[in-house]
């Protein structure tokens, strides 16, 4: 089983963007925590980051037809974009929205996602540790 694990715009700058926000840890950490915990609980970690939302609604597409499990840290576009939401609608495997700060704890913008209601689980705030909480859980059969 491969866990694609999705990220969207910004997210690429870890460790430099807004770290009393999003923490030190950098992109490259979060794509070595992500392959060590599926590695821990037998499944690949398929690790990608986009800045372009086309870019990102192509792989919710190849997710969807492959029948992939996904997380999705769309970023920016959980508030904004309701084509990722009609990309997301298209998953035939559970996935989860996750996001590394608590977002109902920011600007009321942020309060809202286009995805949660599609969602199988939301984890925010727990930086890094949310992507693992995500492998782990979408590597247990439902």
């Amino acid at each position: 089983m491969t866990v694609l694990v999705l990220n969207g715009p910004n997210l690429g700058r870890l460790g430099v963007r807004e770290p009393a926000v999003y923490g030190t840890a950098t992109y490259a950490d979060l794509v070595a925590r992500c392959e060590e915990v599926a590695r821990e609980v037998g499944v690949e970690a398929d690790v990608r980051q986009t800045d372009s939302e086309a870019e990102m609604i192509g792989w919710l597409h190849e997710a969807a037809d492959a029948g992939s499990a996904v997380v999705l840290n769309a970023a920016a576009w959980t508030h904004t974009s309701i084509a990722v939401r009609d990309a997301a609608a298209q998953l035939g495997e559970p996935f989860v929205e996750v996001h590394l700060s608590n977002v109902h704890a920011r600007e009321p913008f942020r309060h809202h996602s286009h995805l949660s209601d599609l969602a199988a689980a939301v984890v925010v705030g727990m930086g890094l540790e949310g992507y693992a909480a995500a492998v782990r859980f979408l590597a247990q059969p439902l």
